[in-house]
């Protein structure tokens, strides 16, 4: 069939010229229909629950939009969109101050013999309870500028990980990679949820055989849910190959409550 979309020459068509194929009149309709559902969306969040006329009202206003209107909208998101880079970029500049270290004070020590690394009081607290509540503390109030408190969960490169993320909200992927099994148990430990999702992300992204032991164990530590779910259903769907692996029988000794869940499930799906 002639179409005024998808053909390469729409002036040679015969007339009219404003037909369109199946494909582009499926295409469009499915266009207009995302945007009524993404806008009748936003505007239950921004209206009133209760009021129960916002739904039909705004159902009723989008049903008439077209692809120029549609058109229209993707724009004004793409705007929307810059504006919201343009302000994170303005945000992450309080990274130069941890990196450059300016008028930091206090010092944050590694577990270990890790040199500690310059931060800001105002930093740590806002990005997380647990170190607002050590900050809080008599001492910490009382003592001088560079005060040292020390997280010895980490060593030295995995807390400068930690402290970047706090300053930025985000991490290379490498050093993701590189730390992303203490990087999830500090996070839970010090509630920092963002830097969790981060991890957890990561983790399912990058779930095969040679990992998913641990990150069974991250996921139980870390009361990851999603995370424990699906490694679980991931391990049992390769347990011949898991379990004839050398790091299971240590996987075994650590976690006896692991084992128990993943060999019920074994088995249960096996007599499925």
């Amino acid at each position: 069939m002639d179409c005024c979309v998808c053909t390469s020459m729409p002036l040679i068509l015969r007339p009219p010229r404003n037909s369109i194929c199946g494909a582009c009149y499926e295409g469009a309709r499915t266009i207009i229909n995302m945007i009524n559902n993404l806008e009748t969306e936003k505007t239950k969040q921004n209206t009133n629950p209760n009021n129960n006329n916002n739904g039909s009202l705004a159902s009723r206003r989008n049903s008439s939009k077209t692809l120029d209107d549609c058109i229209r909208w993707w724009s004004e998101q793409i705007e929307i969109l810059n504006q919201q880079k343009e302000d994170l970029g303005f945000l992450r500049g309080i990274v130069s101050a941890f990196k450059e270290q300016i008028h930091t004070d206090i010092l944050v020590s590694p577990g270990g013999h890790g040199l500690p690394i310059p931060a800001h009081k105002s930093v740590l607290a806002t990005r997380s309870e647990i170190f607002k509540n050590m900050l809080e503390c008599d001492e910490c109030k009382a003592a001088p500028n560079n005060q040292t408190i020390t997280i010895p969960d980490l060593n030295h490169e995995e807390l400068s990980s930690l402290l970047e993320f706090l300053y930025s909200g985000t991490l290379p992927e490498e050093t993701i990679a590189k730390d992303v099994y203490a990087l999830s148990r500090a996070a839970d430990k010090y509630a920092i949820p963002h830097l969790l999702r981060h991890c957890e992300r990561y983790l399912l992204s990058s779930l095969d055989t040679s990992n998913a032991l641990q990150t069974l164990e991250i996921a139980d530590v870390c009361s990851s849910h999603n995370l424990k779910e699906t490694t679980l259903v991931f391990l049992v769907k390769n347990i011949e190959h898991v379990v004839s692996s050398p790091r299971f029988e240590a996987f075994v000794h650590r976690n006896p409550h692991l084992t128990v869940q993943l060999v019920s499930r074994a088995y249960a799906n096996g007599s499925k």
